[in-house]
């Protein structure tokens, strides 16, 4: 692992097209689903260690701002690699703008209903508005370190040893699941009026959390 981690600190890697997709789309699987597994383990604790809460809108585990927050670390915060502590103020500085922004826009100026809202939460320091709050935005550091420092080697690793075909393969059949699951519930259960992920769990008794607006 030491040693993985030493090359890829000082190497200077240079993928060809097809393979740094491939890498995109791991990171947003990956991501996503970290994001899902952090989400189910606070909101458990959030309510006294009693009741699992099912986080999403989608059928698989995957949550997308944790998707978009990952990509967003791995093209500010890559080159700077070398420097862990710039690595995590870039990671919680961007990430949380990030939340901030996208809570103000989705439920501040569309009104949609709420995802999330600190100010219904434990360890909620800091919050404004409910959008972002310190103890988010200490997540996202400790996650981009996670991010830079474990997962990206990992996944550089696994694209040089593979054949490139197939890592492409692994990677854009993974993405796709999650991304054909993503569109059907923000799109083509509305278009095609279908059940969507969210009803469907609820009537098999899964619990959701519920935020005021």
């Amino acid at each position: 692992m030491k040693k993985m981690i030493k090359e890829y600190l000082n190497t200077d890697y240079k993928f060809d097209k097809v393979t740094f997709l491939g890498l995109i789309f791991l990171v947003v699987v990956f991501a996503g689903i970290f994001g899902w597994v952090y989400e189910i383990f606070f909101y458990y604790m959030n309510s006294g260690f009693k009741t699992v809460y099912w986080r999403g809108n989608n059928f698989l585990p995957w949550i997308n701002i944790y998707a978009y927050g990952a990509l967003i670390v791995c093209f500010f915060a890559y080159k700077k690699r070398k420097k862990p502590i710039q690595v995590f103020l870039i990671g919680s500085i961007s990430c949380g703008i990030f939340e901030l922004l996208s809570g103000y826009v989705l439920y501040g100026v569309l009104g949609r209903e709420r995802c999330w809202n600190y100010n219904e939460e434990i360890l909620n320091f800091g919050n404004i508005g409910g959008y972002v709050c310190l103890r988010s935005i200490l997540v996202f550091g400790f996650s981009s370190l996670l991010l830079i420092y474990l997962v990206l080697p990992l996944f550089f690793k696994l694209a040089k040893k593979m054949n490139k075909k197939a890592f492409f393969v692994l990677s854009i059949s993974l993405f796709s699941i999650f991304i054909i699951d993503e569109l059907y519930n923000l799109i083509f259960s509305k278009l095609l009026n279908l059940p969507k992920a969210l009803n469907i769990y609820k009537n098999l008794g899964f619990k959701y959390m519920h935020f005021s607006r």
